[in-house]
């Protein structure tokens, strides 16, 4: 086994254990983070119907990320995540860090959607 097949299968084991406990509802959705080496992406998904009710990323045009450093990417796409949140008319969310570690590009994006209005 490679060592990333045993970061994979790492992050699968924790992301598994965080989503026996936290579930999406309508009224307040899963707000789920997936990031890659150069992107990174956030979506509020409702469990319940298993559809997925807003997504924001940092290819989307809102962003306009030029040559930016990725966590300043990541507080960019969390304060769109909130904006887009609100104007549906959702105010709470259950945060999944989809097993990644509570920091840098997952914490910015955090406090970015806290600091725009998001309760978690």
């Amino acid at each position: 086994m490679g060592i990333k097949n045993k970061k994979v299968n790492r992050r699968s084991k924790i992301k598994m254990r965080i989503r026996k406990t936290i579930n999406g509802t309508p009224e307040r959705p899963r707000m789920t983070v997936f990031r890659s080496n150069k992107q990174i992406y956030v979506q509020l998904v409702d469990d319940m119907s298993g559809s997925t009710l807003i997504s924001a990323s940092s290819r989307d045009k809102d962003t306009d990320t030029g040559k930016v450093k990725k966590i300043e990417q990541a507080e960019k796409v969390g304060n769109l995540i909130a904006e887009k949140a609100k104007a549906a008319g959702i105010e709470n969310v259950v945060f999944d860090r989809n097993g990644y570690l509570y920091h840098g590009r997952v914490k910015s994006l955090a406090e970015a959607a806290r600091k725009g209005g998001l309760k978690f």
